[in-house]
């Protein structure tokens, strides 16, 4: 199905065609580019995506938007990025259907995922999803272009490190559904405080419909921060939570043997019990968001828990698959793709519940500024409750902890991934839980392909 035109990228950038062709997707990474694909050639501070329209067009692309003349198919401007907003607005202009937006410190990309395949259940084939953590000035218009013309719903993860940047975002986006999945310590190098996060993140509200809804965690410290951003913005605000007196709440949540939970719900004054295949008290959190989200779009409740009982595992976000080692298995966490103190202890939590001895690979936490220190050192009570018996601490960051834990558990301080591959080789036993989690930057995923590549296909993908 054609995405866009020729004429209609040109109406929309302002810019000049140079031959009539069609377009079934958009892409700015030329290494992402794939047969009938728009690729927008973006100039930056340390490339110029104009190199790579050759590689581009001979990986099948069919058009171009470029900024200066080139003898491939294009559509020329002034300017390639401004061209890319133009078109995402383009496409958020001739969508018809419900858009929603999510943010938060913790679980934006967990929840957008669940989400959308919540949202699937009821209308499969007509929910659009931003990938991957498409959620930034480039990622999230991005994500609007590739929305297809006949979409219903439209899920958009939308991030931010300063102040400012979500209120641009959103301002794209034009959620009629707006999210706030959690308010926690992240970036907070560019932050005063924890309530200046809570502010940058209700800047999302600003860009609501009319006749938006706000849906706000109950159980934040920020609660009513964030009721107060939504209130000159939403008709309606939801609130979320564990705890009575959320609009959308677990009355009861279990955990199951095989790792996730089963819970009974309460959205206003209905009830739903369903089985959620994610582990830890965060994703019951998430799901609540889920199902509110899924209630104020008027999709069907009930097969939203269903998916949420099928939900598989999230590379990168608690995935997890068997590695052999030691003429056994491990069992292996994957939440290598981000690392804040609140993730860390949630994740933390949920190995703590894993039989048999717990190991945790945990990089440093970035972009947390003069609190670095204190907020590493203080993970050590969440690493002893979660019965860790070895601790590789991957990253210079992570020498407070390291400190914390001397003499109360094993550890083992190196300086990158590849360093901590081969001691957790060393330290691990068959049987043993193995949790990979820190900050992108640090390259745990190295880690995890490492054992990845060692473990037999039939054990991978065991559910969440």
């Amino acid at each position: 199905m054609t995405l866009w035109t020729a004429a209609e990228i040109a109406a929309a950038t302002v810019g000049t065609a140079s031959a009539d062709f069609a377009v079934t997707g958009v892409a700015f990474d030329s290494r992402e580019v794939g047969s009938g694909d728009l690729f927008v050639a973006l100039t930056g501070e340390s490339t110029d995506g104009h190199r790579f329209l050759p590689q581009a067009f001979a990986q099948g692309a069919a058009g171009a938007i470029v900024s200066a003349a080139s003898e491939h198919p294009h559509v020329q401007v002034a300017d390639t990025f401004a061209a890319l907003n133009d078109l995402g607005r383009a496409a958020r202009a001739r969508m018809a259907g419900t858009v929603i937006g999510v943010t938060g410190s913790v679980g934006k990309t967990s929840a957008k995922e669940a989400l959308f395949a919540a949202l699937d259940r009821s209308l499969p084939g007509a929910v659009h999803r931003s990938v991957k953590s498409y959620n930034n000035h480039t990622g999230v218009p991005l994500s609007l272009a590739r929305m297809p013309r006949d979409t219903r719903v439209g899920v958009f993860e939308m991030g931010m490190n300063h102040a400012g940047e979500l209120d641009t975002l959103t301002r794209l986006v034009r959620p009629h559904i707006a999210i706030v999945t959690a308010i926690a310590p992240a970036h907070t190098e560019f932050f005063p405080d924890e309530s200046a996060i809570a502010d940058a993140k209700g800047e999302i509200f600003r860009g609501l419909e009319p006749g938006g809804t706000a849906i706000v965690p109950y159980d934040s410290p920020h609660r009513d921060r964030l009721i107060a951003a939504a209130a000159p913005y939403a008709a309606r605000t939801v609130t979320f939570g564990l705890t009575k007196g959320a609009d959308v709440r677990a009355i009861e949540a279990m955990r199951l043997p095989t790792g996730g939970s089963f819970v009974t719900a309460r959205i206003g004054e209905r009830e739903l019990s369903f089985t959620l295949s994610q582990s830890g008290m965060h994703w019951v959190s998430n799901a609540l968001a889920v199902l509110a989200a899924v209630d104020a779009a008027g999709a069907d409740l009930a097969r939203a828990g269903l998916a949420l009982a099928e939900l598989g595992g999230l590379a990168g976000r608690g995935a997890r698959f068997l590695a052999p080692h030691d003429g056994g298995d491990l069992l292996v966490i994957d939440e290598s793709y981000n690392a804040n103190p609140a993730s860390m202890r949630a994740t933390l939590a949920v190995l703590a519940e894993e039989p048999g001895r717990h190991i945790a690979v945990l990089g440093e936490m970035r972009e947390l500024g003069d609190a670095s220190a204190g907020y590493h050192a203080a993970l050590a009570e969440p690493v002893l409750a979660a019965q860790v018996e070895a601790a590789v601490l991957v990253g210079e960051a992570m020498a407070p902890l390291a400190k914390a834990l001397e003499g109360r558990t094993q550890v083992v301080h190196v300086a990158d991934a590849a360093a901590a591959l081969g001691r957790l080789h060393a330290l691990a036993r068959a049987g043993d839980a193995v949790l990979v989690k820190g900050s992108n930057g640090v390259g745990l995923s190295r880690v995890i392909a490492g054992l990845a590549a060692a473990g037999d296909e039939r054990s991978r993908g065991i559910g969440t």
